[in-house]
């Protein structure tokens, strides 16, 4: 997981970049400030590894907080004044986001972020993101489509071949689905019907049958011959009040 920290002075921006990254599989916000120098206080005490910093803040300006950071985390502007790219950017900033800001574009800076540490010369590459993708084929046979696991919503098993969901896309692949399920990791992934394997962690709710999936208005079945290993799997996630 790449850990976040948001610095803006507005607090509707850092409310919709909250939601972005809780809605991110591989972001994990460990805190949100409108205040700069409080900011700069937090990243000395914990390891900050992305920082989504607003440009134009009366205490301290964004430019003035990434000389502060001494490279010491990576940084996505934010800012509604796109002049300033140029001067961030030769501060090294990873991105630059306009506001005001769509997930869209947002996805593209975390996937540009996701890049950055992963590969072999980044700073930092945590354990899990070593094996956590796979390469299909697509519709075009000479296509090659890489699928990070983490970005896998469900996969739907049809008559001859699977289709992947993740957050952008649809991905269809002559498969099956028994084969696509042996490479999924068994502890993120889960067999609940038939025709539908579902990632545990995107789960927003249960109701009767249906599985309601995260952040999108999709639901898929629950089958009666997968109920009981389903719940055996989130026992210790299940919690009943008193009666």
């Amino acid at each position: 997981m790449i850990s976040c920290l948001i610095v803006d002075d507005e607090q509707g921006a850092l409310d919709i970049l909250t939601t972005f990254i809780n809605m991110t599989p591989f972001l994990e916000l460990k805190a949100a400030t409108t205040n700069p120098l409080e900011a700069i206080k937090l990243v000395q005490k914990q390891p900050i590894d992305l920082i989504f910093l607003d440009i134009h803040m009366p205490q301290l300006s964004g430019i003035e907080f990434m000389k502060l950071l001494n490279g010491k985390s990576k940084v996505i502007l934010t800012t509604a004044y796109s002049e300033f790219a140029v001067e961030g950017f030769e501060n090294d900033a990873l991105d630059y986001l306009l506001k005001p800001i769509a997930f869209e574009r947002f996805l593209k800076s975390a996937q540009k972020a996701l890049n950055f540490f992963v590969k072999p010369s980044g700073k930092w590459m945590p354990p899990e993101e070593k094996d956590n993708y796979i390469f299909v084929k697509t519709e075009n046979k000479s296509k090659m489509t890489k699928v990070n696991f983490d970005e896998i919503l469900y996969v739907e098993g049809l008559k001859n071949y699977v289709s992947i969901y993740t957050y952008e896309d649809r991905i269809v692949t002559l498969l099956n689905l028994k084969d696509l399920e042996s490479r999924l990791p068994s502890k993120q992934f889960m067999r609940v019907h038939k025709s539908y394997v579902v990632a545990l962690n995107k789960i927003r709710a249960l109701d009767g049958n249906q599985i309601l999936i995260k952040d999108i208005k999709t639901c898929v079945p629950l089958g009666e011959t997968y109920r009981p290993a389903f719940f055996q799997a989130l026992q210790e996630k299940i919690m009943v009040g008193r009666k």
